[in-house]
């Protein structure tokens, strides 16, 4: 069995952060369901661009595969009766909505746990449920300006600069994840669950780590580096070469030392600027074009080669596509393929998360609603209530949000 195999997740999740954090849980064995809602066509991550075709996306496909889909509108009385049945037989509740809306939707611990005392309420917001912005859309751009981040990234003298990934989004993902895990723990010890209140904002500022830490302390004031640099370290920072790009690093006094031999300048580690950390530091104005020169006049290639031979941390600065094909890429496995009825199969990055030796089975994300009919029938729901609540709405409007059988599935 998966490590998460008798764990049930309800996830009213939508977009990027929430359900990568649940896609983790689903590649380690937990069954999670994904609640859509119905009248706006589910999870809005279906219809991100450029790569979509009806209400397959290449986006979608990134967080949700080997999770369920079951279209429910909670907001009414008959949908939310099928959510509190799926509440009884739950492990959590997860979400990602606006800080105010757990609330609005009565899906904290205090308004399920007479459903359940050991229900897990996992809440991932943009702010968190308490605090004067509370009730505001989080969003990973404007977290990453609102926490400092992009005022520290970029080139001196250029613009404030976003990641170019979502990292907000992505840790805070992470973080949710974690602390569902926590909160399934012990209420598994206690026998009762707990709120677990988790906001993007709270990440974002926690990720700004030891320059904070220096701020906090000592009034540290981080300012954006040339190619990248260390605050620190020197050097430890983006270097061209003759056909492209490489980062190098000393972070050990043993590096330094191997740096300059692989680059036949020996003199440099007996100039007595540069003898120590805090030496390159204080005169990096001096060393740092010197140590430009030397690599400028090499390819990437002839710059690497005997830095990994004198094992200096130091790699190429790929483009995705680069990163994708490295062979240690292809060694761990992190490229995963499932079968797709629309693209034929559909290539996605495995999860970090490695728990035991048993392989990971992928699965593609799920169609909206593809779980109907399991899903109602492990609820023991009988055709005759089935039939009642798709006319209460609880399903959404239309027969076509309703399936009586499961869709097909390729072999």
């Amino acid at each position: 069995m998966r490590p998460l195999a008798d764990v049930r997740i309800i996830s009213l999740e939508q977009y990027g952060a929430g359900p990568f954090g649940s896609v983790h849980l689903a590649d380690l064995g937990a069954d999670v369901i994904k609640i859509e809602e119905p009248s706006t066509g589910g999870d809005v991550g279906r219809y991100v661009p450029p790569y979509t075709e009806g209400e397959d996306s290449l986006f979608f496909e990134t967080f949700n595969r080997n999770k369920r889909s079951l279209s429910l509108d909670v907001r009414t009385p008959a949908g939310r009766a099928v959510f509190e049945d799926l509440v009884r037989g739950a492990d959590a509740v997860y979400s990602n909505l606006r800080g105010d809306v757990p609330e609005a939707l009565a899906i904290r611990y205090e308004d399920l746990k007479h459903l359940n005392p050991a229900i897990v309420c996992c809440s991932l917001t943009g702010f968190g449920m308490t605090g004067p912005r509370a009730n505001e859309p989080g969003y990973d751009y404007v977290l990453q300006g609102l926490a400092g981040w992009m005022s520290i990234t970029g080139e001196p003298g250029g613009p404030p600069t976003k990641s170019g990934l979502s990292l907000v989004d992505f840790s805070g993902g992470l973080v949710a994840a974690i602390a569902l895990l926590a909160g399934l723990h012990a209420a598994r010890r206690d026998g009762v669950g707990m709120d677990c209140d988790i906001s993007l904002y709270d990440t974002a500022i926690s990720l700004l780590t030891y320059p904070g830490t220096w701020h906090l302390n000592a009034g540290f004031e981080p300012v954006r580096t040339h190619h990248s640099a260390h605050p620190s370290l020197v050097p430890f920072q983006a270097f061209e070469a003759k056909d492209g790009w490489l980062v190098v690093g000393c972070a050990k006094e043993k590096f330094w030392q191997a740096l300059v031999q692989s680059l036949e300048r020996p003199d440099l580690a007996a100039d007595p600027r540069f003898a120590t950390f805090a030496d390159r530091q204080r005169h990096a104005d001096v060393l740092v074009p010197v140590l430009e020169e030397c690599f400028r006049h090499r390819t990437v290639e002839e710059c690497l080669t005997p830095l990994y031979a004198a094992r200096v941390p130091c790699g190429p600065i790929n483009d995705v596509g680069g990163a994708l094909r490295e062979p240690h890429t292809r060694a761990r496995g992190l490229v995963v393929e499932a079968p797709h009825p629309r693209y034929g199969s559909v290539k996605t990055l495995a999860s970090p998360v490695r728990v035991g030796t048993e392989p990971v089975d992928y699965r593609r994300a799920p169609t909206r609603n593809e779980d109907f009919a399991a899903v109602v029938a492990e609820l023991g729901y009988d055709e005759a209530t089935v039939a009642r609540l798709v006319a209460e709405g609880a399903f959404g409007a239309g027969p076509a949000q309703h399936p009586t059988a499961p869709l097909p599935v390729e072999s």
